[in-house]
């Protein structure tokens, strides 16, 4: 979370701070936008960010419920989320894979367990602390691909945009947060290093 503080400090001197709202809403497939909400769990917050890092929420956002669908993907595909507007507020993208535990699917399982393993991230560009970009800003879709060296199954995909406009002080990182629902085929087994969410971030 320190460094969340440190990026948020530079940042503010450069940037201004602007305060607009958005959501993940459709996951990126074959190429095409879906529907929104059919493939992403619906979450009750609307537009609103996630703050504490050790809630439920952390997960998959607040009142997150399953999906209509599960979307079909084979590992090395390229894939993505897509928002409902551009990303207003500066900071930096985690795209996170877990797979649902045995006996369940990507619609049953609730995130728990440690499970999730990181696939991308899109990180703030400093050339050694007087400027800093955030290459995330203004996007309206973010894609990424599955890894190849991952076990066939049904998965959990999990976007975070962390907003550092006003982490200066303790607590104050936003997090923008959507899962998606994938049954992933193809793959070539592996057993990535995994982490719990909640429990990636200590809050310290």
């Amino acid at each position: 979370m320190k460094a969340f503080a440190s990026l948020a400090l530079l940042a503010g001197t450069i940037i201004p701070n602007v305060s607009a709202h958005y959501r993940f809403t459709s996951l990126i497939v074959n190429g095409g936008a879906t529907p929104d909400f059919q493939y992403v769990r619906p979450y009750t917050s609307w537009n609103s960010p996630v703050t504490d890092v050790k809630s439920s929420a952390f997960t998959c956002n607040t009142g997150a419920s399953p999906a209509p669908g599960t979307a079909e993907v084979n590992a090395g595909d390229t894939i993505g989320f897509k928002l409902d507007q551009g990303l207003y507020h500066v900071g930096v993208i985690n795209v996170y894979l877990g797979k649902a535990p045995s006996g369940q699917t990507a619609a049953t399982w609730d995130g728990s367990g440690s499970n999730w393993f990181k696939i991308s991230e899109l990180s703030a560009i400093t050339n050694g602390g007087s400027s800093i970009k955030f290459p995330a800003d203004n996007l309206s879709q973010y894609t990424f691909k599955i890894p190849t060296n991952i076990d066939d199954g049904y998965y959990l995909v999990r976007i975070e945009h962390i907003g550092l406009h006003v982490a200066q002080s303790f607590g104050g990182a936003q997090f923008y947060i959507a899962c998606g629902q994938l049954k992933v085929s193809g793959g070539n087994g592996g057993s990535p290093s995994t982490v719990s969410i909640p429990g990636v971030y200590t809050g310290a």
